[in-house]
């Protein structure tokens, strides 16, 4: 029996949001076994420190994949590395769904890793080449849909976990089945990249940046580090933290934790969407900065309604600080290369999401977690004024960051 591929496309602004929807859902899969790692823990009787080694195995292995075939979507196109990443995802529901041990868990976060990267940098491209001109989304979508997406699968793990049997049946099973089906309906996009030569020399390991954006992504570098690894504490012990530091034994409360930080994301995206791109950087930095200083006085009173409250903050300039950084970095990028500078961007992100998680992880045996929390939340308000600082350096320079960056358009740009 044959497969009948569907050639009818669909039109450019209905592609533009299934792959909005797509992006989104693919990113609220990677903050699924967020909540679930305690279950995982409790289950297979493993550390903290393998906990981290979890987590943050999935992060290398989707830098590798970024590495590797980040850009690999502006040679062969976008629906070829599309097809092939949504089957590796499928694959990694299957993995999980099986799971029986550690082993498994750590193969199933590497297939998941790999899956992500294509996806991440692939996906986001065809954002930024479907996107209309009169109303340019993409850079707005790009930002906002790491929030959005590991909210939902954070939140809904969590409610699975603390009210339903067999949670992990349901959550990976389902998941299974949606990435086929997009594995499938990825045939009904328009293929939307001009494909340039060299698709083999691309697959050289390599974190490319063209000339004229390298000015912005040094200055955006700090902030990037600053949001992404205070992302990887949340999703790696965030539910660890408020189950030994505050006292409450309750799964869903540990993903409503991760709701508060990177749902609030969006809205810190949402509100400062029409800004300039350098001024929703900056004040998304300071306003980062001020909630992780409330994280820190929440470890210090033991506040649990603080911890929260902190988080929602912290969310809120997270969101508006890498809205910024993304349009910063990639305004009047050529069509060519979207996919390789998009792969850049989220390869600091992850590196930063993933190793200062797995320091905390091990530290945590030696110091507990609330000390290892404090220091963790200092670093990063340190990066946070570290780019602020960059960024006022920048303007009394009154030469402005790269050409492209210039412009005066908002930041959805």
């Amino acid at each position: 029996m044959s497969l009948v591929v569907p050639t009818r496309r669909l039109p450019r602004t209905a592609a533009f949001w299934s792959v909005a929807v797509l992006l989104v859902l693919m990113l609220a899969a990677s903050g699924v076994p967020s909540p679930l790692y305690r279950v995982y823990q409790e289950q297979f009787g493993f550390s903290s420190g393998v906990l981290t080694t979890i987590f943050g195995i999935y992060s290398f292995a989707l830098l590798l994949s970024l590495l590797v075939v980040g850009g690999l979507s502006d040679h062969v196109g976008r629906r070829p590395v599309l097809v092939v990443a949504f089957v590796l995802e499928a694959g990694a529901m299957l993995l999980f769904l099986f799971a029986d041990g550690v082993g498994w868990l750590l193969a199933a976060r590497v297939v998941q890793g790999l899956a992500t990267g294509g996806l991440t940098s692939t996906l986001g491209a065809t954002l930024l080449d479907l996107q209309r001109r009169e109303h340019p989304l993409g850079a707005f979508i790009n930002s906002a849909s790491p929030g959005l997406g590991l909210s939902l699968g954070a939140a809904g793990a969590g409610l699975l976990v603390q009210f339903v049997p067999s949670p992990t049946d349901w959550v990976f099973g389902v998941l299974t089945a949606v990435f086929l089906i997009a594995a499938v309906g990825t045939y009904l996009l328009p293929e939307s990249s001009p494909r340039l030569p060299g698709a083999l020399v691309s697959l050289r390991p390599r974190v490319h940046v063209p000339p004229l954006h390298r000015r912005a992504f040094l200055v955006a570098l700090p902030c990037l580090v600053a949001t992404w690894a205070l992302g990887g504490l949340y999703a790696s012990l965030g539910p660890s933290l408020v189950a030994q530091v505050f006292g409450i034994d309750n799964h869903l409360v540990g993903g409503l934790l991760i709701l508060a930080l990177n749902g609030t994301g969006i809205v810190g995206s949402l509100a400062l969407r029409t800004s300039r791109p350098e001024r929703a950087l900056l004040l998304g930095a300071l306003i980062f900065t001020v909630g992780v200083s409330g994280t820190l006085a929440a470890l210090f009173t033991t506040s649990a309604a603080l911890l929260f409250v902190a988080a929602v903050v912290t969310g809120f300039g997270f969101g508006a600080a890498f809205l910024g950084a993304v349009a910063t970095i990639t305004r009047g990028v050529a069509p060519g290369h979207r996919a390789g500078l998009l792969a850049a961007v989220f390869v600091v992100g992850y590196l930063a999401f993933s190793l200062p998680a797995i320091a905390a992880g091990a530290a945590v045996g030696a110091i507990g977690l609330t000390r290892t929390t404090e220091i963790y939340g200092a670093a990063v308000v340190a990066l946070a004024l570290l780019a602020v600082a960059a960024l006022l350096r920048a303007r009394r320079t009154a030469v402005g960051l790269t050409a492209p960056e210039r412009s005066s358009e908002p930041v959805a740009a």
